[in-house]
């Protein structure tokens, strides 16, 4: 009944915004254009951010109007047919923010993530990093993906009905019994195969300077010496350990792949979408690294050992992030 009530708001207020954006477009690009020429933004921000989202708009309505023949047609529980349309999705959304944005991506090293079965660590720091995830593992590496993302994304009815029909985890952060949830992420990662593998964002939400500030003040409270290793951390969040163990739990077989991206800095509310878009932006790059099982402890060493990993992700970007600035 509660997903019900969801859907039935979700997917006519996606239509709605989907028709009212095309109908609006010249109302729209003309004011928007507007508003930024006095503001001195000659990229036009505006317009390119509402020319993003009625390419998502659409997109979104056809992954739902397609999800719902999948239903119609007894093909609700093919995850070949969904993984397709996720492969679509994924695809289609890049080219639209390339082509509506301007944002590139320049830079994919990603191969380590075959074979599967992996657990995929990525660097949070933008509205945008489930979808480059997505299109890496989907359209450029051919895999099939499940997921540990928030339960607020199941307000994204397209990322709701297909994301509920393929093996993911929508994760409640306020649940009082976190055994549960974490049961769930450890059911999640059992039995993979060859191509498959698991995706978590350990920093558990998108990097900013004031909740990096404000974890690291939490944590020394606990744990000074802890608190102390990851004061290094420039870019990245410290890691809540418990979900990717939990994974690494459920896969004893899987090797662990660290994966980290630049391009997507600043684009962790819409304010900072639109600075972002005010100037050329930075081309994405993707880079990731493999790590055999037996070097993964496990029990309290794992924590050590993550965080140290952390640290060595955060040095990576900053190299990254310095290679963009020359």
């Amino acid at each position: 009944m509660q997903t019900f009530r969801r859907r039935i708001v979700s997917v006519p207020a996606l239509l709605l915004a989907a028709v009212l954006l095309l109908a609006t477009l010249p109302i729209w690009v003309v004011l928007g254009g507007l508003a930024d020429t006095v503001r001195g933004r000659l990229r036009l921000p505006t317009v390119r951010l509402l020319a993003f989202g009625l390419c998502w708009a659409w997109l979104e309505l056809i992954g739902v109007a397609t999800a719902g023949l999948f239903w119609i047609t007894g093909r609700r529980r093919n995850q070949s047919a969904h993984y397709g349309l996720m492969r679509w999705w994924a695809a289609r959304l890049m080219g639209a923010l390339r082509f509506t944005t301007g944002i590139k991506v320049a830079q994919v090293d990603a191969d380590c993530l075959q074979p599967g079965p992996v657990v995929l660590l990525c660097r949070h720091a933008s509205l945008a990093d489930s979808l480059v995830s997505a299109w890496v593992s989907t359209t450029l590496q051919g895999m099939q993906p499940r997921y540990v993302l928030k339960r607020e994304l199941l307000g994204d009815p397209c990322l709701d009905i297909v994301g509920n029909r393929l093996p993911n985890h929508f994760l409640d952060r306020n649940a009082t019994d976190s055994d549960t949830e974490l049961a769930a992420v450890r059911a999640l990662s059992h039995g993979m195969k060859s191509n498959q593998l698991a995706v978590i964002f350990p920093e558990g939400t998108r990097a900013s300077v004031k909740k990096r500030e404000r974890a690291l003040v939490k944590i020394a409270e606990r744990d000074p010496q802890r608190a102390e290793r990851l004061g290094a951390l420039q870019h990245l969040l410290p890691v809540r350990p418990a979900g990717s163990a939990a994974l690494l739990e459920g896969a004893p077989e899987a090797d662990v792949v660290i994966g980290w991206h630049v391009g997507f800095e600043g684009l962790d509310t819409f304010g900072g979408i639109l600075r972002h878009l005010a100037r050329t932006p930075r081309p994405i790059r993707f880079c990731a690294r493999r790590i055999a099982r037996s070097e993964v402890p496990t029990g309290d060493a794992f924590t050590r050992w993550l965080d140290d990993e952390w640290v060595a992700t955060d040095r990576a970007v900053a190299e990254l992030l310095e290679m963009d600035a020359k």
